[in-house]
């Protein structure tokens, strides 16, 4: 990204795709919004393997890895391989993400009353396993602190200060300036909502995934969800009966973006990932950029 110059269309943020096919770039126009454009993807992860690679790698003292980081790390490396599902729309028009940006919602405690807040982590495309898990790890201790407050945690604090009337000025009038990629940059950078996927751990709650909407404020094109671990029973060919662990996720997308050929080539590189995480202790062979 670094050798591309801004051209006029561009957004700070993104720049825009010229080449895609008038069938594409007509989408944004017929399906205006992310709820009318909304796609969901059910399938599961056979984490046979990933456990005992997960249990090797604490044994070799790597600290607080887990099933949340391979799922990020598989996320950040698809986003290299296949640079379409880092792409949103803003003002019906089709953009390729500048950066690599994955959300997660932490809650302090687990607790009911404990406070929840949002990360907003930026990683290379060209991150391990190993810089995922310290990319993580440093910010969520951070911001698991009780008197921790993070800049959206502070910039929610400002803006809940004024009367209803003016938040739902404001709100509206950011959500405008997005439209025409003109939302002041620190906005955009403190925001949870600009960000190329919003990943949540329902595994942590004891729950089984669901699917999450896609917020029309901001510019997340998906959203993934995956829940508890659980074990099944898988007879082959040759009637021989064995135990899995599988992961439920679930996922919604913005179906604008990409076609669902590319959809399904994507999900299965990420699931090839998740399921064979020591793929990921490398950095990729390529870095893939999206089309012109």
């Amino acid at each position: 990204m670094g050798k591309y110059k801004r051209r006029f269309g561009d957004r700070y943020d993104g720049r825009l795709l010229r080449s895609l096919d008038p069938f594409y770039k007509i989408m944004p126009y017929i399906m205006k919004t992310r709820v009318d454009s909304q796609v969901y993807f059910h399938d599961k992860f056979d984490v046979t393997e990933t456990e005992s690679y997960l249990k090797q790698k604490r044994s070799q003292g790597v600290k607080n890895i887990g099933y949340l980081h391979v799922i990020i790390a598989a996320m950040v490396r698809l986003i290299s391989q296949k640079p379409g599902v880092n792409r949103f729309v803003a003002g019906q028009k089709i953009y390729a993400r500048n950066e690599i940006l994955i959300s997660l919602a932490v809650k302090r405690k687990m607790s009911v009353d404990s406070p929840e807040t949002t990360i907003k982590f930026k990683f290379e495309p060209d991150d391990t396993l190993f810089d995922v898990v310290e990319k993580m790890n440093d910010a969520i201790e951070k911001n698991k602190k009780e008197d921790s407050k993070n800049d959206t945690d502070k910039t929610a604090r400002i803006f809940m200060l004024c009367p209803g009337f003016i938040v739902k000025f404001l709100v509206w009038f950011l959500q405008t300036l997005d439209y025409f990629g003109l939302m002041p940059k620190i906005i955009n950078e403190v925001s949870p909502f600009h960000t190329s996927a919003f990943v949540t751990d329902l595994g942590s709650l004891g729950i089984q995934p669901i699917y999450h909407h896609i917020y029309e404020f901001g510019t997340t094109s998906t959203f993934i969800a995956f829940g508890i671990k659980g074990k099944e029973r898988v007879t082959d060919r040759e009637s021989n009966t064995t135990e899995k662990k599988y992961i439920n996720f679930k996922a919604v997308g913005d179906e604008r973006i990409v076609d669902g050929y590319y959809y399904a080539n994507a999900f299965k590189l990420f699931k090839k990932l998740v399921e064979n995480p020591i793929i990921l202790e490398m950095p990729p062979v390529e870095v893939f950029e999206d089309v012109e």
